[in-house]
Order: structure tokens, then C-alpha cells, then sequence
């Protein structure tokens, strides 16, 4: 008999597919040509605009080109900078006399 209702492997649509929304638009604005983003790009490479026109483009265009980085907290649990003390203890090794 067949399983009802629940979730089962390999159902549904695949994690980062886009929806035909989504997918729809995409295909517009591949159909019509220069996307927002070629556009931006366009501008930056073009040398004949101002540095600051460049400059903004580039600073528009950049988070679409190169992911942000993530921060990373270097606080320890008690919430210092420093890290925590490690104690080490050496020990003796014990020796065995009784049996040869």
C-alpha cells in the first residue's frame, strides 16, 4: 500500500529552483537583452564616464558580482577578547618493580 501524506525523499521541487514566476521573469529580461546588472557593469568599464559615475556603478554591481563576507566573533564565552587559560599537568609515570 501507498504511503499517505508526509514528507518523502526526493519529493517536491529541488532546493534553489525557481518558481514559474520567477522563472518567467528571468526569461524576459534575458529575451530583451541587457539586464540591470550588464548595464552597471557597462558603465563601470566604460572610460569615458567620470570616476565618480564608475565608481557608483561598480558599488551598485558588487553585491550581485561578490558575496559579502560573514563576520566572525572572536568574544570568548565570558564575553573578553583574551583567551582562556589552559593548565597543563604532568604526571610521573608509575613503575612496576614487582615483576621481572
Amino acid at each position: 500500500m501507498a504511503q499517505r501524506g508526509g514528507k518523502r525523499p526526493g519529493a517536491g521541487r529541488k532546493r534553489g529552483a525557481p518558481n514559474k514566476a520567477t522563472a518567467a521573469r528571468q526569461k524576459e529580461v534575458a529575451a530583451s537583452g541587457l539586464t540591470p546588472l550588464d548595464y552597471m557593469l557597462s558603465i563601470m568599464r566604460d572610460e569615458s564616464m567620470t570616476t565618480e559615475s564608475r565608481f557608483e556603478a561598480a558599488k551598485a554591481a558588487a553585491p550581485y558580482v561578490h558575496p559579502k563576507l560573514a563576520s566572525v566573533d572572536h568574544q570568548s564565552s565570558d564575553g573578553s577578547m583574551s583567551p582562556k587559560p589552559s593548565t597543563i599537568e604532568f604526571v610521573a609515570p608509575e613503575i612496576d618493580e614487582g615483576s621481572d
